[in-house]
């Protein structure tokens, strides 16, 4: 049996505010990426697009560095990440956000939805963009499409962070999740790019069994408040990829970009920012 090795860094994130009275000087410890961060806007950034795999996908670019592209979960949209998250991401890297087909402003065709497929866009994406490889950040949905991303292009991938993961929506830990996904593929009440999406991920057939083949310097980012993907999936899936890193966010829920931008941001910007694997 193949002997793995990977690292486990637990972060207690505080929510709450700490106000302070009658003080006459201060000192800002404000970190320095922080404070050069790039002012952000979402909205008011222009949507472009680009015909990938017989359709049309909308993308925002921030900042400038080496390309960063994120891929979004299960019913988000781009127009959905943490602003201050990806300021902190621009402050050092170009970030690329994007819908899937189907969602948002991208559009979609008759093509049977599957996780392969949307990794299949996401491959010919950063071509089209100019590429031969980025930096993937892969978050709930948008893991398990990162993952097969890695698994089916490898050469399309530099470093991956993987984010309130799952290699299969089947286990015995997202039963919460999988009902959510079961009633969404039938609910004549959401998009049908969402009902796309669900079907796709009942399909899928997981990544478990192609994990440990994954060559690249991985990390993976969970919270252990975390009721859809918890995080003793990721715990599971590090043992399988050797030399990843796992990061804990103690008392973060599901997609914790949005509940603590900062350390998140920080995480991987340190993790991008390493010479050798963590190994």
């Amino acid at each position: 049996m193949k002997k793995t090795q990977f690292f486990i860094i637990t972060i207690v994130i505080m929510l709450s505010l700490i106000a302070s009275a009658g003080c006459v000087g201060s000192t800002d410890t404000t970190p320095a990426t922080i404070q050069t961060m790039p002012d952000v806007s979402i909205n008011s950034t222009p949507v472009q697009y680009m015909d990938v795999n017989g359709v049309r996908l909308a993308y925002r670019e921030f900042g400038s560095g080496e390309p960063l592209l994120m891929v979004i979960g299960f019913g988000g949209t781009m127009d959905g990440w943490n602003e201050t998250f990806i300021s902190i991401l621009a402050s050092k890297y170009h970030v690329y956000t994007y819908d899937h087909r189907g969602m948002g402003y991208s559009s979609d065709n008759n093509a049977t939805p599957s996780i392969s497929r949307y990794a299949q866009d996401a491959a010919l994406l950063i071509p089209a963009l100019g590429y031969d490889s980025m930096h993937i950040y892969g978050v709930s949905m948008g893991s398990s499409i990162s993952q097969q991303l890695v698994i089916d292009n490898p050469k399309r991938v530099q470093k991956l962070i993987l984010s309130s993961n799952s290699y299969s929506i089947r286990l015995n830990e997202t039963e919460t999740l999988l009902n959510l996904v079961e009633s969404s593929a039938v609910d004549p009440t959401v998009t049908e790019g969402i009902r796309r999406e669900a079907q796709a991920d009942l399909a899928w057939n997981g990544s478990y069994d192609g994990l440990g083949g994954i060559q690249k310097d991985v990390m993976l980012i969970g919270g252990t408040d975390d009721a859809l993907t918890p995080d003793s999936i990721s715990v599971r899936m590090a043992g399988q990829i050797d030399g990843s890193w796992l990061v804990r966010f103690k008392g973060i829920p599901h997609a914790g970009s949005a509940y603590a931008p900062v350390e998140y941001g920080e995480s991987v910007l340190n993790f991008l920012g390493m010479d050798e694997s963590p190994a």
